[in-house]
């Protein structure tokens, strides 16, 4: 096992870059990275980092030239053979070749294009733009590089022994975690840390740890390059990316409202089983469930990723039901915001109800909480967004209108067009 402590004392970089590979990302973002290749390749789309807890000033602790080093290590990246013939070969789902060979050829060749970033009142602007299938693929890698080098920021006058004891509490405070999981009759739990992980070293520890501690029901990791390494399963459906930059290109209040349906479709014709999970918060629950088409009832399940989940749970049963499906047969997925005590909590009231998973994210990978003085390594909001396509702007609306984001007189339109009243407000920590 990686002494994790020691390989940050040393802060050897090439040793330990950030990101040290095309597939140290989120399984769903290949999956969605196949079918954009196949249904809108030349579509340009722009990204950019949003840092939405700002009195953590990123620009203000990291060094530019550093980040560059980072950012410009990743652009060098490409798949290794290994690599290649594990997507190409590897069964993902009960399917073999989830990767269509035309798709393989050009990821293979794929780089990622460049970026552009400079500071702005204690912040750092980073964005990129290009083709979809390609500039997509920074999204992760980029939160990544800020998330770990602000943590490196915050440890880099720290002694050998004060990191040591600092992951020693770091790890019993997971393990302590892991304990309380595994008393939970009937739990099935995964990794969904990447994205705001405390490093790729504490991620895959992380990873191990729920492996020991948990067995059957750890089902395995968003991180490709984990999943590989540990030969466990990767994990993921799609995101609200698909259906904002779908939304974004319609050319009419019909087309708008049609979009998150037309994403599905082409999601449809392209896989099955477990893969066909609804996330229908984009632009509101309650309007995308009353005007979903009939076919959608009989997807594998729904994911919940804002608002309150127990009334998004709720919310499916019901919908369900109306629609002639069993609720007992269908998976739903939690995924915003989990601790211990919300899955607890939520495995209880749903059990037996449906089938219930979680995706744990940021509080499994970087859940430093009371271990520095102020709390200095807390994690924080950070995402990395699509905000426009062929140059007009996106917009999320959410279950939770704090985690909405677009020019305010589209967002307007668009709570027009998909019928979004007034929701509830709920506080974004992680």
């Amino acid at each position: 096992m990686v002494d994790i402590a020691a390989r940050v004392w040393a802060h050897k970089w090439k040793i330990d870059p950030i990101v040290r590979s095309l597939i140290d990302t989120d399984f769903y973002k290949l999956l969605m990275c196949q079918s954009i290749f196949r249904n809108r390749p030349e579509t340009t789309v722009s990204f950019s980092l949003i840092n939405r807890s700002k009195s953590v000033r990123l620009a203000d602790m990291i060094d530019e030239g550093e980040l560059r080093e980072q950012l410009d290590h990743i652009r060098s990246l490409s798949l290794t053979r290994g690599e290649s013939t594990w997507l190409r070969g590897n069964t993902f789902y009960g399917k073999r070749q989830m990767f269509r060979p035309d798709f393989m050829e050009w990821f293979e060749g794929m780089r990622l294009p460049d970026y552009h970033l400079e500071k702005r009142d204690g912040q750092y602007e980073l964005s990129f733009e290009g083709k979809w299938p390609e500039v997509m693929m920074w999204e992760i890698p980029a939160l990544a590089v800020l998330m770990e080098l602000r943590a490196r920021a915050v440890m880099r006058d720290m002694g050998r022994f004060e990191l040591q004891v600092l992951y020693a509490r770091a790890m019993t405070k997971l393990w302590e975690k892991i304990e309380r999981l595994r008393e939970i009759p009937g739990l099935r739990i995964a990794d969904f840390g990447t994205r705001r992980r405390h490093s790729f070293l504490w991620q895959d520890w992380c990873v191990q740890a729920m492996m020991e501690g948990l067995g059957e029901k750890f089902t395995g990791t968003s991180n490709c390059l984990i999943a590989q390494r540990h030969d466990i399963e990767a994990i993921g459906t799609n995101a609200h990316e698909l259906p904002m930059v779908l939304a974004a290109l319609a050319e009419t209040d019909e087309a708008l409202r049609e979009a998150p349906y037309r994403v599905l479709a082409d999601w449809h014709e392209e896989h099955d089983g477990n893969l066909r999970i609804l996330l229908p918060d984009t632009y509101g629950t309650d309007g995308f469930l009353a005007h979903a088409p009939d076919w959608l009832a009989g997807w594998t399940g729904i994911r919940i990723d804002s608002g309150d989940p127990a009334a998004g749970a709720e919310k499916a049963i019901a919908w369900w039901k109306a629609r002639g499906e069993d609720p007992t047969q269908k998976l739903v997925i939690f995924s915003d915001g989990l601790d211990v005590e919300k899955i607890e909590a939520l495995q209880a009231q749903f059990a037996g109800r449906v089938k219930v998973s979680f995706g744990w994210g940021t509080l499994l990978t970087n859940d430093f909480r009371g271990l520095m003085p102020g709390d200095a390594l807390a994690p924080f909001s950070l995402v990395c967004k699509a905000i426009s396509a062929d140059g007009r702007p996106t917009v999320k609306l959410s279950d939770n209108p704090e985690k909405a984001m677009g020019p305010a007189d589209e967002v307007e339109r668009y709570k027009r067009v998909f019928g979004v009243g007034r929701q509830q407000r709920i506080a974004v920590e992680v």
